[in-house]
């Protein structure tokens, strides 16, 4: 997933600018999240610092501080540095500035054309999205299911287990940031996934690699996010 931040000093301009994206994050249906949106740069940095995932930045340029955005981007780039930059700003001639910040800006979106600040904002969406999913592909073995009409991907190493749903026909996958359900059976998971993950009871399929402790007395599975799940006694020899 993506964490989506925004820095606008203008109130007016920012809440604008937050509708854009949420509508179209809606409305594409992306595996993205708007994390903050604040009008202080200092505020912004210091829940960057606190991000564990990729990020997609909207900057203005001039934030009436003492960090501007230029400044902010490079700030950003040292916690995120596969992160998205993208600057929102009344001032084009300001562009080149992004080689003395050495900053990588994804794009920069004028705000004086609303309507093609809308389809700007959405354009760099849609590539961020396209861009984190090569990327992550590239560098992570990842598992990808859909849900809620999303195709989302997620880490083979940031999933714990996968768990029987109430629901028929479904699964609910346990992540290191999320549960997801979704269309799917044990069987079919087992097919699917690589000798990481063991079936371990009826209801529950294990990432071995994220198994803190087995409490073989008592037939219970410990992960590293603090979740348990079941081991049946006929399972407990594979696992």
């Amino acid at each position: 997933m993506l964490n989506i931040f925004v820095c606008e000093d203008n109130a007016a301009q920012r809440r604008t600018i937050v509708q854009i994206i949420q509508n179209t994050v809606l409305i594409e249906e992306l595996d993205m999240q708007l994390v903050l949106d604040a009008g202080d740069p200092y505020v912004l940095l210091e829940k960057v610092k606190t991000s564990q995932n990729t990020g997609i930045y909207f900057l203005d340029i001039d934030l009436n501080s003492s960090m501007n955005g230029m400044k902010l981007a490079q700030q950003i780039r040292l916690f995120d540095p596969r992160g998205f930059i993208i600057f929102i700003t009344a001032h084009s001639e300001l562009s080149y500035m992004t080689f003395q910040y050495r900053v990588e800006a994804m794009d920069f979106v004028l705000k004086d054309n609303p309507a093609e600040t809308k389809v700007k904002i959405r354009e760099c969406l849609l590539n961020a999205m396209e861009r984190y999913t090569l990327q992550t592909n590239k560098t992570h073995k990842v598992y990808t299911i859909e849900a809620g009409g999303r195709k989302i991907s997620i880490d083979y190493e940031d999933i714990f287990f996968f768990e029987t749903s109430s629901n028929i026909h479904k699964v609910i996958l346990h992540a290191k940031d999320r549960q997801i359900e979704f269309s799917s059976t044990m069987k079919e998971l087992t097919n699917t996934l690589d000798g990481n993950f063991v079936r371990c009871h009826r209801s529950f399929l294990v990432n071995k690699n994220s198994i803190k402790e087995v409490d073989a007395k008592n037939r219970i599975i410990y992960f590293t996010n603090g979740e348990t799940c079941l081991v049946s006694t006929r399972m407990m020899k594979e696992l």
